[in-house]
């Protein structure tokens, strides 16, 4: 287990604790890194029913944390489906069943596998947009949002580490079609980030260095 996860997570020992498990290697890390903490917590899976594979996922997502001693829950995305702006309506969705989930079971706490190459991706589409220091201070690694703490404790770790480990402890993982859509500019951003590294000597670490610079400007304001 990484030992910036494990000290950041300290902070929530004592605290109801809901992770969010889409599948992906990202939130299987956090699920069994969280699982040899041996921290209480319940697994929350939001099944949106737009891919065959969803029950597929959130079945195996269920399995695997009763395996590690987890209770999940597995909610459901029946609301209208629509065909554009799909991504968005899609995280809304997720965040508002988990987080009324949260509520009703009196969890303060909401823990997301949102990691560093996430991180560098928001960034580049807020600069995209021309945002100014609140943008591009990037992901906050704890904000609360109707009463409960959402917190991100993979935010320094990139998702090629992550999907290592996975693969180093015979984890499975699934990887989502819809991220090689390059309909959607998270996508297009991901598949052409190398371009700065190797045209122009931009690294990821850089980028990183600027977003942290960036969020504290954003936090002094």
């Amino acid at each position: 287990m990484n030992f910036k996860f494990f000290n950041f997570i300290q902070k929530y020992k004592n605290t109801p604790v809901a992770l969010a498990v889409s599948g992906g290697a990202d939130s299987m890390v956090l699920m069994h890194w969280y699982a040899i903490s041996k921290l209480p917590a319940v697994i929350l899976h939001v099944n949106h029913n737009l891919r065959p594979e969803s029950n597929i996922e959130a079945e195996y997502v269920k399995n695997e944390a009763e395996k590690l001693g987890l209770k999940c829950e597995i909610l459901n995305w029946d609301g209208k489906k629509i065909t554009s702006g799909i991504e968005a309506a899609a995280r809304t969705a997720r965040y508002k069943l988990m987080i009324n989930w949260c509520k009703k079971n009196n969890i303060s706490t909401l823990m997301t596998a949102h990691q560093a190459d996430d991180q560098i991706e928001t960034f580049l589409m807020n600069l995209k947009r021309g945002s100014g220091v609140y943008g591009l201070g990037g992901i906050r690694a704890e904000i609360e949002h109707d009463g409960v703490i959402i917190t991100r404790p993979l935010l320094n770790i990139f998702r090629a580490d992550l999907e290592n480990w996975c693969d180093l402890n015979n984890i499975k993982y699934f990887k989502d079609s819809m991220n090689d859509d390059e309909r959607f500019t998270r996508v297009k951003i991901r598949k052409n980030r190398y371009v700065l590294k190797s045209s122009l000597g931009i690294d990821d670490e850089r980028i990183l260095l600027a977003i942290e610079n960036l969020s504290r400007a954003r936090d002094a304001l």
